[in-house]
């Protein structure tokens, strides 16, 4: 009995120490810099960061300066390259914060640069230094690393002005859209289309003139009928209704009620007048004028 409880108290220290001793991730050789844009290089700030240290100075990131850091990522004090390894800039004050993903080689060894253009609008208007934490992670048990690295102070320029943002859009009710459609076309006046109307009227005995004046022979008339009448009938019959149609459509129908019965009767003129036009060609060949 007294075996049995040593051996339990053995392996229960065995696995405590197997999970003291488990791999994390963590980094080393990491720097902080900040360098003005043209300056010399080395002649900024410069400092070096620590696992689970933060910095006892804030680092200054003016309107333009640059701010590096290179660090080498590390698995169970061994360099290799996570899944994940980034900067977290967050306001403690609001809870908004951004991330900056460093471009991490085979080797572990990462960079990552950064200037006030990369920052958002939120993080750039407060009023106190942002937390600049580092995080390292990837697939697998162990254990990923968060902490804080430094404190960031932003630093705007005073001759530009403050930095503002743009309301956020929101899904929801817009008012209400009143369209305005166009009126209906009105029809002229009426005297100018009695005007025009009687214009047509006197041009037909005009028009009849000139045609019995070019030798029109009106005896032909009894023959023509008499050979295809349904032809002719038709013929004539669907030029007046079209005419009807145009009547309509001038005086109350719209383009819509025009179509169809414009599209029937024009096949009723096509058909009908092909085969009276066959039946005065046959007395053209046959020496009738």
């Amino acid at each position: 009995m007294r075996r049995q409880s040593q051996l339990l108290s053995t392996l229960l220290l065995l696995c405590a120490a197997s999970l003291s001793v488990a791999a994390k991730w963590g980094f080393e050789d990491a720097t902080v810099s900040v360098n003005e844009k043209g300056a010399e290089a080395g002649g900024g700030f410069k400092e070096k960061i620590g696992e689970n240290k933060a910095l006892s100075k804030p680092v200054t990131l003016g309107a333009s300066d640059t701010l590096k850091i290179l660090l080498t990522t590390k698995e169970d004090n061994k360099a290799k390259r996570p899944h994940q390894a980034f900067l977290l800039v967050k306001d403690s004050k609001t809870g908004l914060d951004t991330s900056f993903a460093f471009q991490v080689k085979e080797n572990g060894k990462g960079k990552i640069e950064l200037t006030q253009k990369d920052l958002p609008t939120q993080l750039l208007a407060s009023t106190g230094p942002l937390d600049a934490s580092l995080v390292v992670a990837s697939f697998g048990s162990s254990k990923p690393y968060n902490g804080k690295a430094f404190d960031l102070t932003i630093e705007l320029d005073s001759g530009s002005p403050s930095p503002t943002s743009e309301k956020p859009l929101r899904y929801g009710k817009l008012p209400e859209i009143n369209h305005t459609f166009k009126s209906d076309p009105k029809s002229p006046p009426k005297i100018i289309t009695l005007v025009f109307a009687a214009a047509v009227i006197a041009a037909l005995p005009i028009l009849l003139g000139a045609w019995i004046s070019l030798g029109a022979n009106l005896n032909h008339f009894a023959k023509a009928f008499s050979s295809s009448p349904i032809p002719h009938a038709m013929f004539f019959s669907s030029i007046l209704a079209m005419e009807g149609v145009f009547f309509m459509y001038y005086t109350s129908w719209n383009l819509f009620q025009t179509l169809s019965p414009a599209f029937g009767i024009g096949l009723v003129i096509f058909l009908s007048g092909s085969r009276a036009l066959r039946e005065v060609q046959g007395r053209r060949l046959a020496g009738l004028r």
